[in-house]
């Protein structure tokens, strides 16, 4: 009788054990861009070849879906700072090209940053030379502007979800009104998680503003670090070659911005489950040769049922 009883809850812890083992995580997504670590071709990577790390623990990839062909959409906001000196009227025409080599499949909005907030001039629309035409020169009034980071979280909160990727080109100075600069800016770190939250990522590229913080060392540095930051905890990229002086030209970057928009992939994996939603800190990792994974360094993970 004593061995019966023994056999029977061996069976029974061992069954427990297989459950909690068997037992899902909570599904989670985001959007990853592919680049080379090094001069070269960007090297094909398959699902198999993708690695998810909650610190130590690895993460099971349920999906991994080129976004291209009927998976390409796209919906992408020019988000300009009208605190942004005149000398961005010379970048216009880099931008409505940029905008008109974007494939059909990509929507395209245009909107203004203004004390605050985030003034959409054109929402998001299949018709790229409208988007084009949406453009227009900034106000280069320093008094229109606050923080930008208030304009970015402001976007990101009215846009509706979509099935969509979703993603932001800022342009501007990146210098924040309301803080006095430094490590630590709660209006940065608040826009980075309703980023994160919303899956959107953001692109940034650096333009002077007007006025005395316009031309500031200080407060461009660490505009400049902001906008990195920013760019980097989403997933995107933030350029800028100089600190004080305009970008010569925005091509270059707009060109590298449209390669790496050709370059991204759906990826869904199984998170830790968690008794509330929330965000968790993520690694997306590959070991194929000179490939690198860019991503978001949170994912929002839904509560398991």
């Amino acid at each position: 009788m004593k061995r019966l009883l023994f056999l029977l809850l061996l069976a029974a812890t061992l069954a427990t054990v297989a459950l909690a083992q068997e037992t899902p995580g909570s599904s989670a997504r985001m959007v990853v861009t592919v680049e080379a670590k090094r001069s070269g071709s960007v090297p094909v990577i398959n699902q198999e070849d993708v690695m998810v790390f909650e610190g130590r623990d690895r993460d099971k990839v349920t999906g991994w879906v080129p976004l291209q062909g009927e998976n390409a959409g796209l919906e992408l906001f020019v988000l300009i700072d009208d605190a942004a000196a005149s000398s961005l009227g010379s970048q216009l025409d880099d931008l409505r090209k940029f905008i008109a080599v974007q494939p059909a499949s990509t929507k395209l909005g245009i909107a203004y940053m203004q004390n605050g907030t985030a003034q959409v001039l054109l929402n998001l629309s299949a018709d790229h030379a409208q988007a084009a035409k949406a453009l227009r020169l900034p106000l280069s009034n320093a008094g229109v502007s606050a923080s930008p980071y208030f304009s970015l979280s402001d976007l990101i909160k009215r846009w509706p979800q979509s099935s969509a990727r979703r993603e932001i080109l800022m342009i501007s100075d990146g210098i924040d009104r309301y803080w006095d600069g430094g490590p630590g800016n709660p209006n940065v770190d608040n826009a980075i998680e309703d980023a994160q939250r919303a899956g959107v990522i953001v692109f940034a590229i650096y333009t002077p503003g007007e006025g005395h913080f316009g031309h500031n060392y200080w407060r461009i540095n660490w505009g400049q670090n902001y906008l990195s930051q920013v760019a980097d905890e989403t997933g995107g990229e933030s350029y800028a070659v100089t600190f004080m002086g305009a970008p010569v030209s925005f091509r270059p970057y707009l060109d590298d911005l449209t390669q790496r928009l050709g370059r991204q992939y759906l990826l869904t994996f199984l998170a830790k489950p968690q008794k509330k939603s929330g965000m968790q800190r993520v690694k997306v990792m590959t070991e194929v040769p000179n490939a690198e994974m860019v991503s978001a360094d949170r994912v929002f993970v839904p509560a398991s049922e």
